[in-house]
């Protein structure tokens, strides 16, 4: 498959067959037109890589032609063909953009053939410049797009995480201000929260988030937990001193909840284990 297309523009056909001839062994497809208004047509129907145009031929000249190309297909590479006296309104040309470069007339194949291969090259750099820059872009958008939502979903969590520290402050002011003692013990013994109301059952002068339970609970309290923690599915009780104990385990042998109640605050208990 040819990679480059290169358009032919001259009104004398022995011009054309020279050009033709010069680039048969390239692999470069050429097509060719006698004038600059057959030259646009084949451009509105073809993919033209490069335009060699002649400068004097009747009708539109070859300066007029290629603004035109410019205007239509900016991408399209323009070379124009003179003879040394047409040079000032060519400098012209080439100063306003609309010519790649000029090549006298009669040219010098090898210096024709590198000039073409050169804007070839030049239109595949402009090309792949391109290419590069609207990956850029599209990557661009995409992380524009990706943070537009990592930041929605860290606000909404963080909206979740606030509602769900109200939720357990609340909590908490609530157990502070039951008439219970409430003690959570992890399934290794360390305590992980205990109310205010706790004091009134136990000596907490040695207790405090992170402290081991078996250093300051006694042995009879002790051993409910760790039947609460062998079994999952059943709360266990005990009376001591004066007051009601009950261990509920949490799911997953996570750790059990302690809770302290005064007999005088129920009255007759009945306990998970009793009939």
């Amino acid at each position: 498959m040819k990679k480059h297309t290169v358009l032919l523009v001259d009104d004398e056909p022995n011009v054309l067959k020279s050009l033709k001839r010069l680039m048969i062994d390239t692999d470069y497809q050429i097509l060719t037109a006698e004038s600059g208004e057959e030259g646009l047509k084949i451009l509105d129907r073809e993919n033209i890589h490069l335009v060699i145009s002649d400068y004097r031929m009747p009708g539109m000249n070859g300066v007029e032609f290629l603004k035109k190309v410019k205007d239509r297909f900016p991408e399209t590479m323009r070379l124009i063909l003179s003879g040394f006296a047409d040079a000032t309104a060519i400098v012209d040309a080439i100063n306003d953009g609309q010519v790649y470069k000029f090549m006298p007339k009669p040219w010098n194949d090898q210096e024709l053939m590198t000039t073409v291969k050169r804007a070839l090259e030049q239109l595949d750099l402009q090309q792949e410049n391109t290419k590069l820059y609207q990956e850029l872009q599209e990557r661009n958008k995409a992380l524009e797009e990706l943070t537009a939502g990592l930041e929605s979903a860290i606000g909404q969590r963080t909206k979740d995480l606030e509602s769900k520290n109200r939720a357990l402050a609340i909590a908490h002011k609530i157990l502070d201000l039951l008439p219970v003692g409430v003690l959570g013990i992890d399934m290794n013994f360390t305590v992980a929260y205990m109310n205010e109301s706790l004091s009134n059952f136990i000596d907490i002068s040695r207790i405090y988030p992170g402290s081991d339970a078996s250093a300051f609970l006694d042995e009879s309290i002790l051993s409910i937990i760790r039947a609460a923690l062998n079994d999952e599915n059943q709360q266990v009780g005990c009376h001591d001193a004066g007051s009601n104990i009950i261990c509920t385990p949490l799911k997953n042998k996570a750790g059990v909840i302690v809770t302290f109640v005064g007999v005088s605050d129920l009255g007759v208990l009945k306990w998970p284990n009793e009939s």
